[in-house]
């Protein structure tokens, strides 16, 4: 089906599309979605603040915790699109002259991904669960305060769907090289 196919693929038939792709896209989506509502969130506080003396209470709050989930629930979208932030120098310089020592360490790459993205979500679990558990809370007591789990559930959710979107780019790899698994031609 073409909707299984990755457009972005240089070269020869199109590359088949990361198998976390969908799931990926949501997670993306929904991270924009809380981009824009932060905005308008920031601007409403400042509007409320500066021209109607009535500042909304836990913006600063929400907003900072807000950055690191908004990034985690990004993260697979970037590895599964091929824009996850990597230096290609050594591939680049090898190129031609050792595509196998290239593809040994676009592989290397997507497992040491696998393995940092996973122990983010194994050390993360107990902090989340003694949250959940403990009925954390964030904020300033009596002014405002928010539950600290939902924020960190996306912590743990987005590293673990980060380590399997990598985890799942290393069979692509070994079959045919980056073009497939991890979007090459997004210079």
């Amino acid at each position: 089906m073409a909707a299984d196919v990755d457009p972005l693929a240089e070269g020869g038939p199109a590359a088949p599309a990361h198998p976390l792709r969908r799931v990926a896209e949501v997670l993306s989506a929904i991270g924009t979605l809380w981009i824009f509502a932060m905005m308008l969130l920031v601007v409403a506080d400042v509007v409320g603040r500066n021209f109607l003396d009535a500042p909304i209470t836990g913006v600063a709050e929400f907003a900072s915790r807000s950055v690191a989930s908004i990034v985690f629930l990004t993260l697979a979208a970037a590895i599964c699109g091929g824009r996850m932030t990597r230096s290609d120098f050594v591939p680049r310089l090898l190129g031609a002259r050792a595509p196998g020592l290239v593809k040994a360490l676009d592989v290397g790459n997507a497992l040491l991904g696998t393995l940092l993205f996973a122990s983010l979500a194994v050390i993360g679990w107990p902090e989340l669960v003694q949250s959940w558990q403990g009925s954390e809370y964030f904020g300033v007591q009596g002014v405002a305060t928010m539950a600290a789990w939902p924020f960190r559930a996306l912590l743990v959710g987005g590293a673990a769907v980060a380590a399997l979107a990598y985890l799942l780019c290393v069979p692509a790899l070994l079959r045919t090289g980056p073009q497939a698994a991890l979007g090459a031609g997004h210079e």
